[in-house]
């Protein structure tokens, strides 16, 4: 199935909000596990509704959603918590400090970080931060991690983001090397033995590892083999656009796109009112492939009832796997 290609461990699913990302998230999972493969979903939309698609609780951890199929094949689920994620980084921070500062000064550390946690772009960098840790997680335990995201705008900024915070790390790392080289040639100086290792030579090691993940992030981002992205949508004039638009900027990322995918196709013989809508949106699917005629389209047709449980999800799994393209 074109979807779940075995070869691939990391999936990004997007595009416009309310088209139905996170159930074709959670399907393209059930169906890769049906396979016999460990899975885990992952929701980065603020908004989550995983939970409420699986009908259980489902946190900042991963949890089991289902054991499918005869062929051992397990779905984990998890909602990444961006303010547990800050959380965690600030402590950290500020213990850190509090050791490297004189006590007269940690009233002002503290303050520091208050306002940082409340500063433009931490939440995308928490955000940012957990993707990166699942992925590494997915590539040791799972064989599939598939990122169910947020609407394309904030997606694309945060996919824009691990090369700029690899980067901004990598400065504060040299940094911290002319500030060592400057402490040591003064301890030279005045004849003072080197401290032993400090706090300072943690918040190094905390740097480094941050930029090992973000730097390996944005590498698995940009491999074809490792990373792709399925954009969904509905076949109408504004999410065709939108559409549109988030293919031309991926490729320009150099993030390869797995396939399209309309969801909520109408039929075509259900009365006057539904075939009309799908003369329209056959239109709108003709102008995607003219415009994008190497990307597979998967078409996934309208469904009755609510798309919630496991039953539900199964059935959507199955018409990913008999969908045309």
């Amino acid at each position: 199935m074109l979807l779940t290609d075995p070869r691939r461990r990391i999936l990004f699913i997007g595009g416009k909000g309310g088209v139905g990302k996170t159930s074709l998230a959670s399907a393209i999972a059930l169906a890769r596990a049906r396979e016999g493969a460990r899975v885990l979903v992952v929701s980065t939309d603020p908004a989550h509704n995983l939970g409420h698609l699986w009908e259980r609780e489902v946190g900042d951890a991963p949890v089991r959603l289902a054991q499918p199929g005869a062929h051992g094949g397990t779905l984990d689920g998890m909602e990444i918590d961006p303010e547990a994620t800050i959380e965690r980084h600030l402590s950290a921070v500020e213990q850190t400090m509090t050791r490297l500062l004189p006590e007269r000064q940690h009233a002002e550390a503290r303050a520091h970080l208050e306002r940082a946690r409340h500063a433009p772009g931490s939440h995308e960098a928490a955000v940012l931060e957990r993707i990166a840790e699942a992925a590494e997680l997915g590539e040791r335990e799972y064989d599939l991690v598939v990122f169910d995201t947020a609407p394309s705008g904030h997606t694309l900024r945060l996919l824009a983001l691990p090369g700029q915070l690899a980067g901004w790390t990598e400065t504060l790392l040299r940094n911290r090397d002319r500030s060592e080289r400057f402490s040591a040639a003064m301890r030279g100086l005045t004849g003072k033995a080197d401290p032993a290792p400090s706090a300072d030579a943690k918040l190094r090691r905390l740097l480094q590892r941050r930029r090992e993940r973000f730097e390996n992030l944005q590498r698995a981002i940009t491999d074809s083999e490792r990373a792709g992205f399925v954009v969904v949508f509905t076949a109408e004039a504004l999410p065709v656009a939108e559409t549109l638009e988030v293919v031309d900027t991926l490729t320009g990322m150099r993030v390869h796109i797995v396939a399209l995918v309309a969801n909520r196709r109408s039929p075509a013989d259900a009365g006057e009112l539904l075939h009309r809508r799908r003369v329209m949106e056959d239109r709108q699917l003709e102008s995607v492939r003219a415009r994008i005629p190497g990307t597979p389209l998967v078409e996934v047709p309208l469904v009755a009832g609510e798309l919630t449980g496991f039953a539900a999800l199964e059935n959507l799994a199955a018409l990913l796997v008999t969908s045309p393209r």
